[in-house]
Parts: structure tokens; C-alpha cells; sequence
């Protein structure tokens, strides 16, 4: 809206001074200058928090294949313990299958990892005492493992040295059968022993370069435990290639050592020692 003119009558105008003039004139000048001033000086930056951005968890599946040979003592009952030295090709002539695999994932500075081993083996031997015995063995092995993480400061880029600590399963399944006369007379039997052990280690993940890189794990644990093994040590050193930033394939060399005993009566004392060593591959996808 607009108001109407005033109709009240102005009072004359007086002419200005020369001072006033100048005045006048110095201030013309200086307002368009003041405000150029104003117009180019720079707005204050608006102040706003940007958080940093959410790392994410990153996936590994992984196939290997462990050639495993054996080395150590056995002792079962009252029985004097026997040394055992078996190759890998001693052991694939009674190889009746395997599982193997790992999975891990890994954020920040956590990595979590778990293995997963399984074996069977069978045997039959004749016994020659006029009878036709014959003793047939089936022997199978669970290990499996699981272990957490925490990156070490110290090192460069692409060198990932954590401390570890966790556990490992071991459950060893004998089938005993004993048969006569073409299996007339047959007595079974099945053994099972299981113990579980704290472990504690340190892994390391190298970068050689974009496409190379290497693997290695070393652990101890048992510490002779209820329900736990004397001793158990493990090594793993191996050396990969990234074929794609989803595939990789690896190939090593791993060795699981156990020294474990069991008494639970005067003849029923079980004792395993022994170093399962040898050389593996494996294939990883990462997500």
C-alpha cells in the first residue's frame, strides 16, 4: 500500500556551504567504494561436520587342499607306544575323502578367522592263524578352528601384522572290526577321543605388490589344560597371486604339531603325539 503525499506546506530550502559541499562530495565517493569493499570480501566458509566415510567388512572364501604326511607316537591301552612315519602316498593309498576349507573376515583392524579340516582313512590287513581273521580300520579326523585378530602398530602400508588368540578343536574316530570265519565271529568297536585348546599366535598379511602377495600364521596353545593337550603348535608360510580383485590361489606349506594324553582307567590310556606336516593349495574368493 501507498501512502497519499503530506499535505502539510515545507519550510524553505537553504542553500549548502561550500563545507557542507565537500563533505558531500567525499562521501559520494567513498559509499560506492565501501560497498565494493563489502561485495568482494569473501563469505565466512559455513562450518559443517563430515564424518568419515564407513569402512566395511571384507569376505574371504577359501578351498585348499593340505597333502599331509605324518610323523610321531601312538599308544592305545596298556600297550607300549609305537612310532608312526607315513608319507603323503603311504596315506593316499587308504585316502577315502576329505573336506577342507577356511573362511575370514577382516574390518578396520579386526580380522576373524575359521578352518575347517576333515579326513578319513581305512586300512584291512589278514591276519594268517588258520581262521581267516581279518581286521578292518577306519580312522577319521576333525579339526577345526576359529581365532580373532588385532592388527599391530607397527610395520608400512600393505604389511598386516595381528596377535591372535583362540581356540582348536581335534576329535580322532577309530572303527575297530575284527572278523573270523568269513565273518561268522565280528567284534566292533569305536574309539573316540576329542580335546580342545586355547591357542595364541600372531598372522601376517604382506603385500608384496598388487598382484603378489604372502600369508603366514604361527601359533601355540594346550598348555596341558583340563580337557586341553599338553602341547599344540602350528606353522604356515605361503606365497599368492591375485588374478582378479575377487580371485586369488595360494600355495604353502603347513605343520600342526600335538602331543596329547588321556587316562581314564588302568588300561585305558590313550597317547598322540605326532606332527601332521605338508604341502598345500588353495583357491579364495573375496567379496
Amino acid at each position: 500500500m501507498t501512502l497519499p503525499p503530506s499535505r502539510t506546506p515545507r519550510p524553505p530550502r537553504r542553500r549548502a556551504g561550500p563545507l557542507a559541499a565537500a563533505c558531500c562530495a567525499v562521501l559520494s565517493l567513498a559509499a560506492p567504494a565501501r560497498a565494493a569493499d563489502l561485495a568482494t570480501a569473501p563469505a565466512p566458509a559455513a562450518t559443517a561436520f563430515s564424518p568419515p566415510p564407513e569402512s566395511k567388512w571384507q569376505f574371504s572364501a577359501v578351498l585348499y587342499g593340505w597333502a599331509t604326511g605324518i610323523n610321531g607316537n601312538l599308544g592305545i591301552r596298556d600297550l607300549p607306544t609305537f612310532p608312526v612315519d607315513a608319507s603323503f602316498a603311504d596315506i593316499l593309498s587308504h585316502f577315502d575323502g576329505a573336506v577342507m576349507g577356511s573362511f575370514l573376515a577382516k574390518k578396520d583392524n579386526w580380522t576373524l578367522f575359521a578352518d575347517l579340516f576333515w579326513s578319513q582313512l581305512s586300512a584291512s590287513k589278514s591276519v594268517d592263524d588258520g581262521r581267516g581273521t581279518q581286521l578292518d580300520l577306519s580312522q577319521r579326523l576333525l579339526i577345526v578352528s576359529g581365532a580373532a585378530g588385532y592388527r599391530l602398530p607397527i610395520g608400512g602400508p600393505g604389511f598386516d601384522l595381528s596377535a591372535t588368540a583362540g581356540f582348536r578343536y581335534q576329535r580322532l574316530t577309530a572303527d575297530t572290526t575284527l572278523s573270523s570265519f568269513g565273518g561268522i565271529l565280528s567284534v566292533s568297536e569305536t574309539d573316540v577321543k576329542d580335546w580342545l585348546d586355547p591357542v595364541f599366535g600372531l598372522a601376517l598379511q604382506y603385500r608384496i605388490n598388487e598382484k603378489w602377495f604372502l600369508n603366514a600364521l604361527a601359533d601355540v596353545g594346550g598348555f596341558g589344560l583340563p580337557s586341553s593337550s599338553k602341547l599344540t603348535s602350528q606353522g604356515l608360510i605361503s606365497v599368492g597371486y591375485n588374478w582378479t580383485e575377487a580371485w586369488s590361489t595360494a600355495i604353502g606349506y603347513r605343520a600342526l604339531y600335538t602331543d596329547y594324553e588321556s587316562v581314564t582307567g588302568p588300561r585305558a590310556n590313550f597317547r598322540y603325539e605326532t606332527t601332521l606336516h605338508g604341502p598345500f593349495m588353495s583357491i579364495a574368493y573375496h567379496f
